[in-house]
């Protein structure tokens, strides 16, 4: 069973009450800049064991009358139809699927703002797509000379020529499908024009990671170095926070970087500005929430592992630069860890190295570890998933659950009508025929009733996966690492 490191329900209870203090703080409007996913924060589940992947939607729910949601999207990134590389959409559809969740789960949303908008084609076809659906469409410019003359920022040459985007509740989050999306400018426009309206507003910043109250060091703020290792963001000591409380915080570069210019736009519309450091800016309680430290700097480590892994794999299929790996070989070293920390690995290699086929290896629940190996009926991590699942059910690991009689004509069906070269069974095919013989056999069925004690469950690979197999762990809620090799070594 997973140990658990961090209470969630006090975290729902403080996050909301700490945000409904910042709200009455600015007079009763609040424009939160919501950083990180707002749903499936897998990250965050696993860094902080206890935490549930909804947690921040569940804490926005218990403000639910008093939300607005506003999503941003860059206009320019519409145009480049940039993908969602987790989900593998564009950043417009994304915005569809958004507006369906929040609003399936009782979230208003208010309205999208195209930011950054020169008049790009398509998204002025999104903005006529968005307004069919009923949902209101605002436009912000680019600013010459952003973020850095702040003169002509804050000025109706610059956010004065935004469109003011009309809300009506007291707590605005600023959400997007991913960075680069105008979050902070939006947020600040909306300020200058609410200010010209006589009407007071403040801003704030809601992200889990890097955890402010927590030294620089710690494995968790290490695990989001190492999980925004490819966008070159580093912690570091919050210098304007130590200058003005004389305490140390956590944060990271970019914010530290655009604090000035942040401050300098609050002097100019309000006369001075609200916050002494960005640390002060943020509202994360996520650090207060943390009921055992050895176990979430366990789980830290073994996220930074898994980073490692998966760069080493994106950069032999030449999508990753050495650069990313030698920085996250750093993070190890200052971690003070190394593969031998994952029991997986040492058993998926073993296993190869004994049967000269790719192989595979589980840690499961109880620590047991389980492996599987290739064969001419199925893929290592077929084998794998069906060993795992008759140790947990206490079934002899000799047993074959699935019959030949049912593997045969779906191999058939691969190689002879579908022109697949490899008969091997994936893991999604070897789980279907599993269900199929559990209709019939008890001891397949009690083998399928297993399977929800594999989330959480660590494996690693002595091969890179074809995609199908890892979507399919990453459905499980298995952590999966590879060795950054091919199977088919022309590949």
């Amino acid at each position: 069973m997973t140990k658990i490191g961090f209470d969630n329900d006090k975290y729902l209870q403080l996050q909301s009450e700490h945000i409904g203090e910042r709200i009455a703080k600015f007079g009763g409007k609040l424009y939160l800049e919501f950083g990180g996913k707002l749903f499936d924060d897998f990250h965050a589940s696993r860094v902080l064991p206890g935490f549930q992947p909804d947690s921040k939607l569940r804490m926005l729910l218990q403000l639910r009358e008093r939300v607005e949601i506003v999503i941003a999207i860059n206009s320019s990134d519409i145009e480049k139809n940039k993908l969602r590389g987790d989900l593998g959409i564009t950043y417009d559809m994304d915005v569809l699927r958004l507006i369906d969740c929040f609003r399936n789960i009782g979230l208003y949303v208010g309205s999208v703002v195209l930011t950054q908008f020169n008049g790009q084609p398509a998204a002025q076809a999104f903005q006529r797509r968005l307004e069919s659906l009923g949902v209101r469409v605002y436009r912000h410019f680019s600013i010459e000379g952003y973020p850095s003359d702040i003169a002509k920022v804050v000025s109706d040459e610059g956010y004065g020529k935004n469109e003011y985007i009309e809300t009506t509740r007291e707590l605005v989050v600023v959400t997007a499908p991913g960075p680069g999306s105008g979050k902070m400018a939006t947020c600040m426009s909306q300020l200058y024009h609410e200010h010209k309206k006589g009407i007071r507003a403040g801003y704030a910043k809601f992200e889990t990671f890097p955890i402010w109250n927590l030294p620089l060091q710690h494995p968790v703020n290490m695990a989001y170095e190492a999980a925004t290792a490819d966008l070159n963001d580093v912690n570091m000591i919050d210098p304007f926070h130590l200058e003005a409380h004389g305490e140390l915080a956590t944060n990271y570069n970019r914010d530290v970087e655009i604090f000035p210019v942040v401050n300098a736009m609050f002097e100019k519309i309000y006369g001075e500005c609200p916050y002494k450091s960005p640390t002060d800016m943020g509202v994360n309680m996520a650090g207060y929430c943390i009921i055992d430290d050895d176990i979430t700097q366990q789980a830290s480590k073994q996220e930074i592992l898994r980073r490692y892994y998966a760069a080493l794999c994106d950069q032999k299929k030449g999508i990753l630069s050495e650069d990313v790996v030698f920085k996250l070989e750093l993070l190890m070293k200052k971690a003070g860890i190394s593969p031998q920390d994952r029991p997986v690995i040492a058993a998926a290699l073993q296993k190869e190295a004994l049967t000269g086929a790719p192989a595979a290896a589980i840690e499961l629940p109880d620590g047991r570890i389980v492996t599987g190996k290739t064969s001419s009926l199925l893929g290592a991590s077929s084998a794998l998933l069906l060993n795992a699942l008759k140790e947990l059910a206490g079934l002899d690991e000799e047993l074959h659950m699935i019959s030949p009689v049912i593997i045969g004509p779906i191999q058939h069906l691969k190689v002879d009508h579908l022109g697949n070269r490899n008969p091997r069974l994936h893991t999604d095919e070897a789980l279907i025929a599993l269900s199929i013989c559990a209709a019939t056999d008890p001891q397949a069925e009690q083998a399928m009733e297993q399977l929800y004690k594999l989330r959480g469950c660590e494996v690693h690979s002595s091969v890179i996966l074809a995609s199908v197999d890892e979507k399919v762990f990453r459905r499980l809620g298995i952590n999966l690492t590879c060795e950054p090799t091919y199977q088919v070594r022309n590949v």
